[in-house]
């Protein structure tokens, strides 16, 4: 009997996934960009925050969550440090921790990746999840701000234009 031996070819890699996680910070970034200022800090529909107060939340996890993981630091999650009053104040910080993101996950070895870390002191998963779960709760609170942006009457970004 002959053994043939098969290549496996990798799905994703880091620098494609880190690609991915910025298009979908672009698209938020256009989300934030549709909202009338008063809008952006006051509307909501249902009980739920008023988009500005989901953009802080995405803004206090990224960044912070890869330095604690570059870090090895599993600091509890805090949104207190940042209290943004118009509309320019969210996307500087945006840009910023964009730039912050792209810093800590090229530190980031392959190998770290599937490295159990317990984010915050919460969430015990491997890297990648913990990443995953940055990329899903993003996807998720923008969802919700598609939803402000029809309630008001705003035609949202097209959900597939990312980059």
């Amino acid at each position: 009997m002959t053994t043939t031996a098969t290549a496996t070819k990798q799905f994703m890699n880091s620098q494609q996934l880190l690609e991915d996680w910025q298009g979908h910070r672009n698209l938020t970034r256009r989300v934030i960009e549709a909202f009338p200022e008063k809008e952006l800090f006051e509307f909501s529909v249902g009980g739920m925050r008023p988009f500005a107060k989901l953009a802080v939340e995405l803004i206090s996890i990224a960044g912070p969550a890869l330095k604690g993981i570059v870090d090895r630091n599993m600091e509890a999650y805090n949104e207190e440090g940042f209290a943004p009053s118009t509309k320019e104040d969210i996307l500087k910080k945006w840009d910023e921790e964009t730039e912050v993101i792209n810093h800590y996950f090229n530190q980031i070895t392959e190998e770290r990746f599937q490295e159990t870390f317990n984010l915050f002191g919460q969430y015990e998963f491997p890297v990648y999840q913990n990443i995953l779960y940055f990329v899903d709760n993003e996807v998720h609170h923008r969802g919700q701000g598609y939803v402000y942006l029809r309630a008001l009457g705003i035609e949202p970004p097209f959900f597939w234009e990312r980059f």
